[in-house]
């Protein structure tokens, strides 16, 4: 039976619990055990899929199509591991699947409670598919004391009872600030974040406490008495330079070690962290530095393109280089001033959105990098971006235009829109529809699907593969009524379907790089396993800085 650890947070959020949960996740890897992640998240909504990237960041998609917490891409990042729908729940998703049930009778009649009915659903998904795992980690969304968050606590609690504590793990991850004016780490909201989750039922066995400096021993010690844990078991989470590090210092602090001994499984040798020491080693000393633009409508908020920073990390790892993003507002950026921002960047990014905010300072950006020859990478929406700047300005169609941003009436061309809203297609054998009078939230095309590659193309040599499989996350496609003008024209549709009705890839032949993708790359690159076209834009812009010097 697999042994359950469940990770909260106190005082504050943005801790880094995903992050010690993913970190975890890879050292009980390093010595030899299957684990699997989940998150349990409070908020109301069903998932994340409608909500601002600047309030709650990016929107992870999973292989099989879900849109869940940015948190799962850490899981998949430090482990290899996919996630899938049933590793991410939400409050409005259990309560949804509640009041399904009561409405079909399956309740009997009886009056429907939070105690047992909406605990017990959250039970059902923590122990859902779990046979086979040695662990399952998982990590409650926001701080303890927070009202939405009690279901899953109590949830939780009941789960250490019946499974007994030998099955059970309850990891607390605190806050130990530092107080400039008085000169000291305060372990006080650690002690009142430890005794509130006592105070609900939970008594934490690992102290997790991150802090900007060394905590004292004594101050160890000081904790350990005051939360009733061994002292061992307070185990200090200190800021370090970059997340690749994570494995390695709670490894070295002891947290793996802890862990095994609550479950009284013998720690008979070290774990082998030789890939992360490299990852690490390679990303604090690399041998060069390139600088990426990156155009975007959300750069208030960095974790809204959190995959994107990590892919071209990898990248830059795998290739000894130091990757500097420079962020540009497409909401603000003028054609005028598109040199000016620009002209400095080895490379330029452009990254997937929706709506029309941004859409002249994205097309500028384009424009910029194919007429200067300086390699452009397009994402999702900047892939349609890439076409639709093509079509104006070699085409010379200067209505070219998406439904996304322009009303179909004002669209001139019999052939329609450039970028349209596809009602139909075919995901294996199984046709999927949408129209525009769809909720939002789930009528994108989501999750994997295979695409052909043009042989001979650069995107092929690149992944060294006639077919892939990549995730999705959109509404819009390109319309293929253009393909044909479009490749005369030089702009080659060098990924297609496997039916040929949904174009995945472009690419400019004669362009030092020039390659958009419909799919989301990011979602499947790894800090020990580069995605090939991050890998082959980032040796562009390498190449593009030598040739500046």
């Amino acid at each position: 039976m697999a042994r359950f650890i469940f990770i909260t947070g106190g005082v504050v959020s943005s801790l880094g619990k995903g992050l010690a949960s993913a970190s975890l996740g890879a050292l009980l890897q390093s010595r030899g055990y299957k684990v699997r992640l989940r998150k349990l998240d409070p908020y109301l909504n069903v998932d994340p899929g409608t909500m601002s990237p600047t309030q709650h960041g990016e929107v992870f998609v999973t292989e099989d199509g879900a849109e869940t917490d940015l948190d799962l891409g850490h899981y998949e990042r430090f482990t290899g591991v996919n996630a899938s729908k049933s590793d991410n729940v939400t409050t409005g998703k259990i309560y949804s699947t509640l009041l399904a049930k009561e409405r079909r009778g399956d309740y009997l009649g009886g009056t429907v409670q939070v105690i047992p009915h909406v605990t017990d659903l959250i039970k059902q998904f923590i122990l859902k598919d779990t046979e086979e795992e040695d662990f399952v980690l998982c990590e409650i969304g926001g701080t303890v004391g927070d009202i939405e968050g009690l279901p899953y606590f109590e949830a939780i609690r009941q789960l250490g009872y019946e499974l007994g504590r030998d099955k059970v793990l309850f990891m607390h991850v605190t806050l130990v600030p530092y107080i400039k004016a008085a000169g000291e780490l305060k372990t006080k909201p650690t002690q009142h974040s430890t005794k509130e989750l006592r105070s609900i039922g939970i008594i934490p066995d690992i102290l997790l406490c991150r802090a900007d400096r060394e905590i004292p021993v004594s101050e160890r010690r000081k904790i350990a008495l005051f939360c009733n844990l061994p002292e061992e078991r307070v185990i200090q989470a200190l800021d370090v330079k970059s997340i690749y590090q994570v494995p390695l210092t709670y490894h070295k602090e002891g947290l793996d070690t802890q862990v095994l001994k609550h479950f009284g499984i013998p720690d008979t040798k070290e774990p082998d962290l030789s890939i992360w020491q490299n990852i690490a080693a390679r990303y604090e000393k690399p041998k060069g530095e390139v600088t990426i633009a990156i155009v975007g409508k959300y750069v208030s908020l960095v974790d809204a393109y959190k995959s994107l920073m990590e892919s071209l990390d990898h990248a830059g790892i795998a290739n000894d280089v130091r990757v500097n993003v420079k962020w540009i507002n497409a909401r603000t950026l003028e054609k005028s001033e598109a040199a000016a921002k620009l002209k400095d960047a080895d490379a330029i990014l452009v990254p997937g959105g929706f709506g029309d905010r941004g859409v002249d300072g994205k097309l500028a950006a384009v424009k910029y990098a194919r007429e200067n020859k300086i390699p452009y990478f397009g994402i999702c929406f900047g892939m349609q971006m890439a076409v639709i700047e093509y079509c104006r300005n070699v085409l010379g169609l200067k209505d070219a235009t998406s439904t996304e941003f322009s009303d179909l009436e004002s669209i001139k061309d019999a052939r329609g829109p450039v970028v349209g809203l596809m009602t139909e297609w075919m995901r294996g054998s199984v046709l999927e529809t949408r129209s525009s009078e769809s909720d939002m939230g789930g009528t994108m095309r989501l999750g994997a699907y295979d695409c052909r590659l043009a042989k001979g193309s650069l995107v092929h040599t690149l992944y060294g593969e006639d077919m892939i499989s990549e995730r999705h996350r959109h509404r819009y496609e390109v319309n293929t009524a253009y393909k044909d003008d479009l490749e005369k024209a030089g702009l080659k549709f060098t990924g297609m379907s496997p039916s040929g009705h949904l174009p995945e890839m472009v690419e400019l032949p004669g362009h030092p790089w020039f390659v958009a993708a419909q799919f989301h790359p990011e979602f499947k690159s790894r800090p020990f396993a580069p995605h090939p076209l991050f890998d082959g834009f980032v040796k562009a812009a390498m190449k593009q800085a030598k040739a500046k010097k």
